[in-house]
């Protein structure tokens, strides 16, 4: 092999290596790439309070809420640990977050897990962009809050597919494990976040 045979190897290799890679990919794409590989893993709703570890806690792969995909597709994609962070911040600052749940300081087990304070948290990072009935206003890899009946926070990443209509599709855990599917506008949208990280 010719000197010049092999650093056209080399290159090429070079090249391949850096296409495959996910560092080289679009990490919105990474980010509800993370979110799909839920589904079918996490296969049911549960919103019982566990103990967790921290930081990179996380209940049972198997189950969870629809925070749990958000905190999952985040470490996953972009190695963004959502608890600690938040955990930080509501430390730092805990007059800024909701007091609804009659706690007295910071729980690493479950502040992250709730979409109220996932909202503050948010704001105060700059991430909140207007929240429209216009899907082209929703790129991929956003973040979604909406009520559900029953006055239910809801958090959904939204998806790179559409539906046949040409509205953007969510990825979510709405009480039966991980989906994806048509309700970015089925329910009233009380947030939209863009991700960017730090």
């Amino acid at each position: 092999m010719t000197d010049r045979s092999r650093r056209c190897g080399a290159w090429l290799l070079a090249f391949v290596t850096l296409a495959a890679s996910p560092a080289s990919a679009d990490p919105r794409l990474s980010f509800v790439a993370a979110a799909r590989a839920q589904v079918g893993r996490m296969v049911l709703y549960d919103p019982a309070y566990r103990r967790i570890a921290f930081p990179n806690g996380d209940v049972p792969e198997d189950r969870g809420v629809c925070t749990d995909v958000v905190i999952r597709a985040l470490r996953s994609a972009y190695g963004y640990d959502l608890q600690r962070e938040l955990n930080t911040d509501i430390r730092r600052e805990p007059a800024a977050y909701p007091k609804r749940w009659g706690l007295t300081s910071a729980d690493s087990n479950i502040d992250h897990r709730r979409v109220p304070n996932l909202q503050v948290f948010f704001r105060r990072r700059g991430w909140e962009k207007p929240a429209t009935q216009d899907a082209r206003d929703y790129r991929t890899g956003d973040l979604v809050t909406q009520m559900l009946p029953g006055n239910l926070p809801h958090i959904a990443i939204v998806s790179d597919r559409h539906s046949a209509e040409g509205r953007p599709l969510v990825l979510h855990n709405i009480g039966a494990g991980a989906r994806e599917e048509d309700t970015l506008f089925a329910f009233p949208i009380t947030g939209h976040y863009r991700f960017e990280k730090p």
